[in-house]
């Protein structure tokens, strides 16, 4: 197979012409983040944010352009928004202005005024992050479970993939191949086992390393969350990157959570960076509706005798002490494990095991205070840095 290099990419993309001035997008400077490798291409594309969508169609030409390049296995472009300097009185905000669906005409000039915002993702009922401090601590097989054991619990549910540079539900779920678009703009979402699931890692191939600032993350978000067809969920689960970086806030200041679940295992340190992404949810007034201890215990398969390997009840102890709710423990065991790298989660695989009853309940608890809670749709909050 021929190797494409970015000379070619870049030839291609002289092709497109921006309409609203009359140039390609590469002499017009609007290309940014630019990463060809191994037949994989990623790029963004600068636009005005007073455009909004309206840039949609350059951005599908410059996709279709990359894509005649022979050689070209994948391309992923993203839209990202350009804030033209001498302001004056409005800081830079990071995380809007990437072509909104709800509201992109209504930035106020001077002191913001409240405004009534569309949903992001109509249909859905609600939004939950499932969410962690750091690395490590089972965040994705959590997110997995509870989203499979929601749906088997009744709800319509679907499940998104918003950790860009280490995406793993496409393995986790089972699922292979690219996501089809009716349309040319709104992409049909991935479904197994019941559950509709979008991932950037339909969009690259798996090893291919995602090389992106911020802008062009958020933007990426934005463009799963409003230009994939999702239709009537109850629930969409969103399965956050670890920290409290740029996607983290552009989930909490754009997406109308009905709240946050943090996965931590027991010990001192995972606790610690816990409470950072509690706190972070806090700060820009999105519920957290409890905390969940992952790898809690681990109880030998073979003589059953229990081993605290990372401590336990730590988890507990901090929702007390933060007063949140301790919403319940999973064990570290083999079969966890083995059915996520298999992409049989435990929760469908093995759905009579005392694991997959474990998420059942707290899916159930978690559908009681959304179901609760549901009632006219909350407006993003908006983040003011001093």
């Amino acid at each position: 197979m021929a190797q494409v290099s970015e000379a070619q990419v870049l030839e291609a993309l002289r092709t497109v012409i921006d309409p609203e001035r009359g140039k390609d997008i590469v002499s017009l400077g609007m290309l940014s983040g630019l990463v060809v490798r191994d037949g994989n291409v990623a790029f963004s594309i600068e636009v005005d944010p007073k455009r909004g969508a309206q840039a949609e169609p350059v951005r599908h030409a410059a996709e279709k352009a990359v894509e005649r390049v022979p050689g070209v296995l994948s391309v992923t472009a993203v839209l990202t928004a350009h804030r033209a300097g001498g302001q004056g009185q409005q800081a830079p905000q990071p995380a809007q202005g990437h072509g909104h669906a709800h509201g992109g005409h209504g930035h106020s000039h001077g002191q913001a005024q409240p405004q009534e915002q569309k949903p992001l993702v109509p249909g859905v009922k609600a939004i939950v992050a499932v969410a962690s401090g750091k690395g490590g601590v089972g965040k994705s097989t959590t997110a997995a479970n509870l989203a499979l054991a929601m749906a088997a619990n009744g709800q319509k549910v679907g499940l998104l993939d918003a950790d860009i540079y280490g995406p793993s539900m496409p393995r986790m779920l089972g699922i292979s191949g690219r996501p089809v678009s009716h349309d040319g703009r709104v992409l049909e979402p991935m479904e197994n086992y019941g559950i509709k699931v979008m991932s950037m890692g339909f969009l690259v191939a798996e090893d291919t390393p995602m090389i992106w600032r911020g802008p062009m993350v958020m933007s990426a978000l934005q463009q799963m969350l409003r230009d994939v067809n999702w239709g009537e969920l109850d629930v969409l689960v969103v399965d956050m990157p670890p920290g409290t970086g740029d996607a983290q806030l552009t989930m909490a200041q754009q997406v109308p959570l009905a709240g946050a679940v943090i996965v931590s295992t027991p010990q001192d340190i995972a606790l610690l960076d816990a409470r950072k992404g509690l706190n972070m949810f806090r700060r820009v007034d999105v519920p957290v509706l409890g905390i969940i201890e992952n790898m809690s215990y681990f109880c030998c398969p073979n003589c059953g005798h229990r081993t605290d390997i990372f401590s336990h009840g730590g988890a507990r102890k901090e929702a007390d002490d933060l007063g949140m709710e301790f919403l319940g423990e999973i064990p570290l065991h083999i079969d966890i494990r083995e059915t996520s790298d298999q992409g049989q989660p435990i929760t469908v695989s093995q759905p009579e095991s005392e694991h997959a009853k474990a998420y059942r309940g707290i899916a159930k608890r978690l559908w009681e205070k959304i179901a609760g809670n549901q009632g006219p749709t909350r407006a993003a909050p908006r983040i003011v840095v001093q």
